[in-house]
């Protein structure tokens, strides 16, 4: 139980990883970063809980990156 949420932060970043490649539409590759946001977070949590100070750093910068990516796939607006 206790490697429950490393795999599914493993799962949730795989998924958005798959997504965002895929170039689907503008919408689900922001949606993908929001699912990645999310997967990044949940490293954070286990690098901190399981002492692993690369993991928490590494996922702490990568949260940013991906709030970066949702702002600019989901809020900014592209000119028309």
């Amino acid at each position: 139980m206790e490697h429950v949420p490393g795999y599914f932060a493993m799962a949730t970043g795989i998924v958005a990883a798959v997504i965002i490649s895929a170039n689907l539409s503008r919408r689900l590759t922001g949606y993908a970063f929001v699912l990645f946001t999310f997967s990044s977070l949940v490293w954070i949590a286990v690098g901190f809980l399981e002492d692993q100070p690369p993991l928490l750093i590494q996922n702490i910068i990568l949260t940013l990156v991906n709030i970066f990516g949702v702002y600019r796939w989901l809020i900014l607006k592209r000119p028309e």
